[in-house]
């Protein structure tokens, strides 16, 4: 193991003690995955949500041999106070990672960092390093994993005994999701693989488990009736280190000239598909919860066959019953969840899957001339603010190398339209500042604009938030050379934010991400200086809906507004002259739809063209003020 490790404080919300779980779930959660990956690298701080909690406030089984502090919420670093937790932070006190995918994916990055013999534990984040990795706004399977399911099965625990007769919605989404083929990058060999093993009589070998799973083999309690699966045995051997090929003999010719759409599609064995991820480590405390108290109030589970398998699966793989026994998890047999009483089982098709059913109507085919003639009869068309400072400039040439964007590994003719969309930005936020003014960075990317501003205001704070762990890296570098002591660095999803703040920037936020901080500045009655990009991710979401406006909204249906996103984004420069004209239109429609919006909220608002507008396809600029 390495020495070299940096400590750093993990900072996790404790409210009450259930059983044998903490809630939030989310520290049980956290404390599950530190338990599993044998992680001693942080310094672990309970938060406690109520005022008068005592150090005897958590029983010290439920820790397992970790070593845990208690921490008043007044008592936390300022930019951890600004977060949700579970968060971390180096010992600087100026990086700060919050959210529990974040936080998650992070506590098992440095276990491997720390010992890199550990591969398993690496192997926790999936194909390309991506489980959980997207954001909960646009990732369904983020947010049921993050969010939904824990919330659920926290709710279902504590109501009263006739509010929780119903499975909860988001744990019968989940069976459902169990129960959809499995897509994996190496999809097409594996499923020629299962078709062999359909066509020999399914005399596939058997998978070399875990000894706990061996011994259960032999004993006749898994997989009593039907030799073991192809997806189990590529799930296991992938677990042990051994080659998935070694389950199925070499393909027959006629095996290899098989369509693709004829081959045998594949079944779930874990959360994500075949293979064992942090998602697993993340549902397994909520639905053991969910089951312990569905057993106690003698339910059957009939409902929930593929949960059920999965529950089962999941403790066999190495390492799982050991992390739940230093947490006081006393994971349930089979035996105990077949002896229960017979219930109705539940109609899966009632399941409400509204994003599916909002967005069924975003494929479409025609051009935007008819939307917006519709929009022009209501006397709606676009229309952009003067530039309040068009010959605003930085003397770039005076400011140091780690200022400029160029820093950064782009062309020489990139880095300067860069530098002409920072002039924009960074010449409405002077006009909107003043001293002691905290001015947020949202989807900061490599920090290009924080930093300019962190070098230009000292006597401002800059927080920049940004999802991606490398980006963010790569702009506290840039900060450090600089020697910035006004500027902190968050790793998290905007949600994850909840401090004050007087400013907020964001160059070329992505789709919906330009009303996300929209909607945080609203909250925070702060100004805000945006810049759009991607119009044709917008789509609706669980937490906003297009059109925005009311105006917008009284005219415009759902599938004419996203002709308006779509045909925004064209507008690159090697597009015909009148396409790309058309393109501008529509963004300033698009934009004028979320600056009505945010005015019924007492904004006023400009949409403002860049200077100059070749600086950038994506050239519109938002400058809100509440009023």
């Amino acid at each position: 193991m390495k020495d070299s490790v940096v400590e750093e404080h993990l900072y996790l919300a404790f409210s009450r003690q259930y059983r044998d779980s903490i809630f939030p779930l989310h520290t049980s959660i956290s404390l599950f995955l530190l338990s599993y990956c044998d992680c001693k690298l942080f310094k672990i701080f309970l938060v406690p949500t109520g005022e008068d909690v005592g150090d005897q406030c958590v029983t010290k089984n439920l820790l397992g041999d970790l070593e845990v502090h208690l921490i008043s919420r007044c008592q936390l670093p300022v930019v951890v106070q600004s977060c949700s937790l579970p968060a971390v932070l180096v010992k600087d006190g100026k990086f700060c990672r919050a959210g529990l995918s974040v936080v998650l994916r992070h506590i098992i990055q440095k276990t491997y960092e720390a010992d890199p013999s550990k591969k398993d534990v690496l192997e926790l984040l999936g194909f390309k390093k991506t489980c959980l990795k997207a954001c909960a706004e646009v990732s369904q399977w983020t947010r049921l994993c993050e969010i939904s399911i824990p919330l659920a099965v926290e709710r279902f625990l504590t109501a009263s005994p006739e509010h929780c007769q119903a499975i909860p919605p988001d744990i019968l989404q989940f069976e459902r999701k169990l129960g959809e083929p499995v897509r994996v990058h190496n999809d097409d060999k594996i499923r020629r693989q299962k078709l062999q093993q359909q066509k020999a009589g399914a005399k596939a070998a058997v998978p070399v488990l875990g000894k706990e799973a061996t011994e259960k083999l032999k004993a006749g309690e898994v997989n009593e009736h039907q030799p073991p699966s192809l997806e189990l045995s590529v799930a296991f051997s992938k677990l042990l280190v051994q080659e998935a090929s070694d389950a199925v003999n070499r393909e027959d010719p006629h095996i290899r000239r098989t369509k693709t759409s004829d081959l045998p599609l594949l079944d779930h064995i874990f959360a994500e598909g075949l293979y064992f991820t942090v998602a697993d480590l993340v549902l397994l405390p909520c639905i053991h919860q969910f089951l312990v108290s569905s057993k106690k109030q003698g339910k059957n589970l009939v409902n929930l066959p593929l949960i059920s398998t999965w529950y089962r699966r999941v403790q066999e793989v190495p390492g799982v019953k050991k992390a739940a026994g230093k947490c006081n998890m006393e994971l349930l047999q089979l035996p105990e969840l077949m002896s229960v009483p017979e219930e109705q089982p539940q109609d899966f098709s009632s399941i409400p899957d509204e994003l599916e059913e909002e967005n069924e109507d975003s494929h479409f085919i025609g051009g935007p001339r008819p939307t917006m003639t519709k929009l022009m009869e209501n006397g709606i068309e676009a229309k952009f603010s003067p530039h309040p400072c068009p010959n605003w400039t930085l003397d770039w040439t005076s400011l140091p190398s780690a200022v400029s964007p160029g820093e950064g590994k782009m062309s020489r003719e990139r880095a300067l339209r860069k530098q002409q969309q920072l002039n924009n930005l960074v010449a409405a936020v002077t006009k909107l500042a003043k001293p002691g003014d905290v001015i947020v960075d949202f989807c900061s990317g490599g920090g290009h604009v924080g930093i300019v501003l962190a070098h230009m205001m000292p006597s401002c704070q800059v927080v920049l938030i940004e999802n991606k762990e490398l980006s963010l890296i790569r702009a506290k570098d840039r900060s450090d050379e600089l020697g910035l002591n006004n500027i902190w660095f968050i790793q998290a999803n905007l949600d994850y934010f909840n401090g004050t703040f007087n400013i907020g920037v964001a160059l070329h936020a992505c789709g919906v991400a330009t009303d996300m901080v929209i909607e945080h500045c609203i909250k925070a009655r702060a100004a805000f200086v945006i810049s759009p990009c991607c119009y044709g991710f917008i789509q609706n979401t669980v937490k906003f809906k297009y059109p925005r406006s009311h105006q917008f909204k009284e005219i415009l249906s759902y599938k004419e507004h996203m002709i308006l996103c779509r045909f925004a984004d064209q507008t690159a420069v090697q597009l015909p002259p009148e396409r790309r004209l058309i393109g501008k239109q529509c963004m300033g429609l698009v934009d004028l739809d979320r600056a009505w919006a945010a005015e019924e909220h007492n904004y006023s608002v400009q949409v403002i063209s860049m200077e100059p507008e070749s600086c950038s396809p994506k050239n519109n600029m938002f400058v809100g003020t509440p009023t």
